[in-house]
């Protein structure tokens, strides 16, 4: 494991006053003793501490409070061979979930479980079975914490950089010095002196015995400093306490391990050790420091000082920092080691302190509190998100009260949402949150798609509080909330439903208009801010993780929390959730006491004016073009989050943005094309802002080209309202005639504020043809297709269509993504903008609107059949005829394609064929397709409407009669063409934390499939789980699973759903490199069962599926 390095910054910041500090701590230590051993002794000692020196393999299967989810391997030794105990660092036997083996040096593996670790200091133990090691003899290593002096030669031995045992010497050059400090987010030791010595220990050392020559456990190795060969040691003092305690609760005669408390006291206070002539300055009376020498141990050098005080805690208002400690119930405390053994053994006690602040004698009583019931042991995981009570540790770092709601990791919910890691929630749907039972509460009355308003705050903006909006998961992306509660007789975190049966987010139906808060309408004094209200998110952007997310401003959520508690308030107010009634018509319920025919002659009036409003808006826009006007109201602004469970087909990120136009508006459904760089799979979660009408709902996608660069999102017309659904509207599309160089065209777009924007530019080339190379990661990328060009340079993000004068739309100017290559192993996604026919995306929507023959899919409560495509799945690219003639291509066939085609003048070529394509077997590499049923071809649309004229006919088996031109001869040959629906990846399994699919068409674009039956495809793999651990990780297929193969997901199911829990399993991969590899790995069903989700059509959304977990086993 790596050691965490210590922060040299806040070292170098103390200024000369440390550096003079550290060097009479040098004059003033106790003299060296003299070193009398030999090196027999040392080899006689490291002959038997080798042994009983393990490496430790640790697997944190979720984040939780300092520490992040993640495979390492660190250093631990045997304390106790009979009951067996190991010792190591507090960061290796982790605060949250961890599983663990424990290596010896004969490579005996065992598991290994944690019993303790210290809230505070950095140790902590793990348990092993001793029975278990059979072929290895070992003694445990004795701690003798009153051996170490300066001047004391020492060995560390350790797992140090990965080797399997490491020898580092070195000298104990002091015993005081303060606590490092690694992280100002993570943990940090404190209360407590350090040893330093010069032996430069690295990463995988941590926990490692720092022995003498004796053969005895003086210190334990924990960190070091990055910029030079310093390591520090923990003193044992309170290590031997804690084992003591460990030991008495540990009966060797019962089998069983019984979970043992270890007192342990706190003030809630950090002290420092100052030397005296600070503590002078801090106004110490000097007749104090007279008495504090007279009774302190001989070489006393300085006294205890408040460094900080946590809010909310036993001396918060009563101990300030600089407070200099001079007793403690009476006795003079100068060192940690006597104050801590005074706080553990007066546990729930009140104590006294006596302490000079400024020159002034204070006396204090403070109750000592109990160290453990503010450190947690539980959490709530939901959508991915591991929230807990804020711990000691923490709260010290940020300054907060222990228990406050503490967001240790995010997850998808409320990363979407724009809530960082650290935060801490303070309101959720318009309830104060100040415990996790509090959030949980409020969480169990949402439903499916509710969207409520959250408030929190972060240690760097600790004064402000932030609010965003939350989108309930409207699909089974994540398993329903869960409560992991720590049990310290098993070593293992038991899960539990967080939830009641009878919670309406367990229920299986979705708020398809995604505005529900508890389920609940609110009503509104004034209906027409409630239609009016603009759902859009404010333009306030955050970065976290590299992925850009939005938050709305806090006035919004204040105005929406205001609605809801108080109906008469006469502001504009957000209308929570809408009736909808039999036909489809929204109405809000404006007055609870009007009678139902006044209220709904009221609804009519306001809507005609409120429409109006719209109206003569927009016609109020006199500076805009006539294309502006006409295509404002059929713009949609996307934002789009793909779950880190589900992110599939290469999918590079997690949040996207982009403009899509509306293509078809009806009553029952409406149909919103955009680039596939914006919506580029499925399982997503899309959310659509309006251009015409200030309203965001939620769409679902429902076709992906798998060809050409757009897809299809439907929405729900009824969500909008009858204001909303009477401005917008759906664009004229123009598919003929197609564009032509030289032509004027009109761009028009939405910028981030939903305003629309035209700029006028003239196409340089109608017919450009796309050659995008294969990313690191395979994903989709546009192939044979031809893009429209024009003269200005636009940006790379601007997106939005192409129209003529009049407002027909002609292209969608599209998004298109790319990876920019420097060198062999450096790479960078980059994005670009072309034009995108409008007649691809015509012929696909005639058939939807048209009900053409394929399989059902339920949109807005009405199946519909959606188009199946039929394609050539090779990929092609143009030849000029100049080239293709030196190739040795006749005269006869370069006329007869200039004929054809006097303005592109070129020849399609093969550039490759898709692995497991009708055509891999039939068609070469640079082959030029020269014709198709004796009709000459010479763009990618001629290819495309010859297939396209296959499903008309019935004879001929899907298959097209091709002439070709192969190395100097004309073939004719029969070649198949393949049948793809637009639903993309519908299917996913997860199995020990590796994202599992079939081959996508980016991946099987590379031309090669595995010989074994083409495998499963590992698309993604998750931190903390057992692939992570045994190195499963993505861009390879898995073939076989313990000698089965494993061709597809069903055979997949099958072998995996036979494995048991701790077992190993033999895996056979093949890279997307060719290279074949075996590994094993230990399934671990406690913390990753195996699950599968999948889309039903039936009903439209994802359904997540377990298929073997510990305590069930689904078929």
């Amino acid at each position: 494991m790596g050691d965490p390095l210590e922060r040299l910054g806040s070292e170098e910041a103390v200024g000369m006053e440390s550096c003079m500090k550290e060097e009479l701590c040098m004059e003033i230590d106790p003299p060296f003793r003299e070193n009398v051993a030999t090196a027999e002794d040392w080899r006689k000692a490291l002959n038997t501490v080798v042994p009983a020196v393990v490496v430790l393999r640790t697997t944190a299967c979720r984040a939780f409070d300092t520490e992040a989810a993640g495979a390492s391997y660190a250093t631990g030794f045997v304390v106790d061979k009979r009951r067996g105990i190991i010792l190591t660092n507090r960061q290796v036997v982790k605060p949250g979930p961890v599983v663990a083996e424990a290596m010896f040096v004969n490579r005996e593996e065992i598991p290994v479980y944690p019993i303790y670790r210290d809230p505070v200091h950095d140790f902590g133990f793990f348990r092993y079975d001793p029975a278990a090691i059979q072929f290895l003899s070992y003694e445990e290593i004795p701690l003798a914490p009153e051996a170490a002096c300066v001047g004391l030669e020492i060995r560390v031995v350790g797992n140090d950089s990965g080797e399997k045992v490491s020898i580092l010497a070195g000298t104990l050059a002091r015993l005081d010095r303060d606590a490092p400090h690694y992280k100002k987010d993570g943990y940090n030791d404190f209360n407590t002196f350090y040893m330093q010595a010069a032996s430069g220990t690295k990463g995988g050392s941590s926990g490692s015995p720092v022995i003498d020559w004796k053969g005895r456990a003086v210190a334990l190795n924990a960190g070091s400093k990055s910029s030079s060969a310093s390591a520090f040691f923990l003193p044992l003092e309170r290590v031997v306490r804690a084992l003591q305690f460990l030991q008495k609760g540990k009966d060797s005669s019962t089998s069983n391990w019984e979970a043992v408390s270890i007192p342990r006291g706190t003030l809630q206070v950090t002290f420092l050790h100052k030397g005296f002539d600070e503590t002078r300055r801090l106004g110490l009376h000097s007749e104090t420091e007279q008495m504090v020498r007279h009774a302190s141990p001989l070489g006393e050098t300085g006294m205890l000082v408040v460094d900080s005080v946590v809010p909310g805690g036993p001396a918060h208002k009563q101990l300030e920092p600089g407070d200099v400690l001079v007793r403690m119930n009476g006795e003079v405390i100068t060192q940690f080691l006597k104050m801590e053994t005074l706080l553990d053994d007066s546990v729930d006690q009140t104590i006294e302190l006596q302490i000079e602040r400024g020159g002034t004698s204070l006396t204090v009583n403070l109750r000592v509190q109990d160290l453990h019931s503010i450190t947690p042991d539980y959490f709530l995981e939901v959508s991915g998100a591991v929230i807990h009570p804020l711990s000691y540790q923490q709260a010290r770092n940020f300054r907060f009260n222990c228990g406050l709601v503490y967001v240790t990791e995010p997850g998808y919910m409320l990363f979407r949402a724009g809530v960082p890691r650290h935060a801490i929630i303070k309101k959720f749907a318009g309830e104060e949150i100040s415990r996790l039972e509090e959030l949980i509460s409020v969480l169990s009355k949402l439903s499916r798609g509710a969207r409520v308003p959250l408030e929190y705050i972060s240690y760097m903006d600790r004064h402000r509080r932030k609010s965003v909006l939350v989108t309930v998961d409207r699909h089974e992306w994540y398993a329903p909330p869960q409560i992991y509660t720590r049990d310290d007789s098993t070593g293992l975190w038991t899960a539990k439903p967080a939830l009641p049966p009878e919670s309406v987010l367990l229920s299986a139906g979705i708020n398809h208009h995604g505005e529900g808060l508890l389920n609940q309408t609110v009503a509104s004094n004034t209906c027409e801010a409630s239609m009016m209200e603009h759902l859009h998110h404010d333009n306030n952007h955050e970065l976290a993780d590299g992925l850009t997310s939005m938050e709305t401003s806090q006035e919004n959520v204040s105005e929406e929390t205001q609605a809801r508690d108080e109906p008469d308030v006469g502001t504009k107010k957000r209308r929570i959730e809408e009736d909808s009634s039999a036909d489809g018509i929204v109405i809000a319920d404006c007055s609870l006491h009007e009678p139902t025919e006044e209220k709904l002659e009221n609804m009519r009036t306001m809507q005609n004016a409120v429409l109006r409003d719209y109206q003569g808006a927009a016609a109020a826009a006199a500076n805009a073009s006539i294309a502006e006007r006409v295509i404002e109201p059929t713009l949609v602004m996307f934002e789009v989050h793909v779950p880190p469970s589900c992110m599939l087909d290469g999918v590079h990120s997690q949040h996207f943005f982009g403009t899509g136009v509306i293509v078809h508006h009806s009553q029952f459904m409406g149909l919103v094309a955009v680039d596939k760089n914006t919506v580029a799979i499925s399982v997503s979660d899309v959310m659509l802002s309006f251009a015409a009408f200030p309203m965001e709902i939620p769409g679902e996608v429902i076709f992906l080209h798998p060809v050409h660069n757009y897809a299809l999102v439907a929405y729900d017309p009824s969500a909008l309202g009858p204001i909303g659904s009477s401005v917008v509207r759906a664009a004229e599309l123009l598919p003929e005639p197609t564009l032509r160089r030289g032509d004027s065209v009109c761009l028009v777009g939405l910028s981030r504020s939903l305003q629309a924007t035209s700029r006028k530019s003239i196409v340089t080339n109608p017919c450009a043809a796309l050659n995008i190379g294969s990313a690191d990661c395979p994903r989709y990328r546009a192939t044979n297709m031809e893009v429209i060009e024009l003269d200005t340079d636009f940006g790379s993000t601007f997106s939005g269509v192409l129209t003529d004068e009049h407002g027909r739309v002609q292209a969608i100017w599209g998004s298109f993504s790319t990876q920019l290559k420097f060198g062999c192993s450096t790479s960078e996604d980059h994005q670009f903008v072309r034009g995108i026919p409008i007649y691809t995306i015509s012929q696909v929507l005639d058939k939807i609107i048209s009900s053409a023959n394929g399989p059902s899919l339920l949109i807005n409560d009405i199946k519909r059949p959606m188009p199946l495509v039929r394609i050539l799945e090779v990929e092609l690219y143009p030849t000029l005829l100049s080239k293709a003639r030196s190739f040795g291509l006749s005269n006869d066939w370069v006329q007869a394609l200039v004929k054809k085609d006097p303005i592109r003048r070129q020849v399609l070529r093969v550039k490759g064929c898709l692995a497991g394509s009708k055509a891999e077997k039939l068609l070469e590499q640079g082959d030029m397709v020269l014709a198709i049923n004796k009709e000459p071809i010479t763009c990618f649309r001629d290819i495309e409407n010859a297939c396209q004229a296959l499903d008309i006919c019935d004879d001929n088996d899907g298959k097209l009669n091709m002439t070709i031109f192969r190395q100097g001869c004309e073939i004719e040959l029969l070649v198949g063409t393949d049948v793809r629906d637009g639903n993309g990846t519908t299917r996913v399994i997860n199995w020990c934390g590796s994202i599992v699919q079939d081959p996508h068409p980016a991946v099987r674009a590379l031309g090669f499939l595995p010989e074994e039956g083409h495998g499963v495809y590992v698309a993604r793999w998750c931190h903390g789980s057992p692939v992570h651990r045994y190195g499963l990780y993505a861009l390879q297929w898995i073939v076989e699973v313990n000698g089965k193969l494993t061709p597809n997901l069903d055979a997949f199911v099958e072998v995996t759903k036979e494995l048991e829990h701790g077992e190993f399993v033999r895996v056979r991969t093949v890279h997307l490199n060719g290279k074949p590899r075996v590994l094993t790995l230990k399934q671990d069903l406690h913390y990753w069962p195996t699950w599968e989700l999948r889309f039903d059509p039936e009903t439209a959304t994802w359904r997540r599926r377990t298929i073997k977990a510990l305590d069930s086993c689904a078929a």
